[in-house]
């Protein structure tokens, strides 16, 4: 999505400003694997893929990286990805408008969200990608 202004961007849907290209990673993968993954792709984050279809999604950051490996001193070939997940996750669906995903981010304490579509998650949206939307 290019640059809008601000009164046209609060409106749009998710599904307007998203990624579509969403990165994951399995539970039982070493978080020295998802350092690696996250290197490779140029994210910041990774979907942590469902087990099965009744269990739910998990996703991990750099941030997840360093506050919980990085920063107890944990080797991350001996840490695997689930132990520092966050799960479950908070999704949006592809037309909530901006301005109530921008609110659900605040609110929630979070900085990205898996946009869901009822099967299949179909992206993932970010404040950047909310940020990013703006004209100015």
């Amino acid at each position: 999505m290019s640059g809008k202004p601000i009164d046209v961007v609060r409106f749009c849907g998710a599904a307007d400003a998203m990624t579509a290209e969403v990165v994951s990673i399995d539970g039982s993968a070493t978080v020295a694997d998802a350092i690696k993954r996250m290197r490779e792709k140029k994210v910041s984050s990774l979907l942590v893929n469902r087990r099965d279809h009744a269990d739910a999604w998990g996703i991990v950051t750099r941030k997840d990286v360093v506050h919980k490996v990085v920063d107890p001193g944990k080797d991350p070939h001996q840490v695997k990805v689930f132990e520092i997940m966050s799960k479950p996750l908070i999704t949006v669906s592809p037309g909530l408008a901006l301005k109530y995903c921008a609110r659900l981010f605040n609110t929630a304490g979070i900085r990205r969200a898996p946009v869901f579509d009822g099967k299949d998650i179909v992206g993932i949206l970010s404040n950047t990608d909310i940020f990013n939307a703006i004209q100015v």
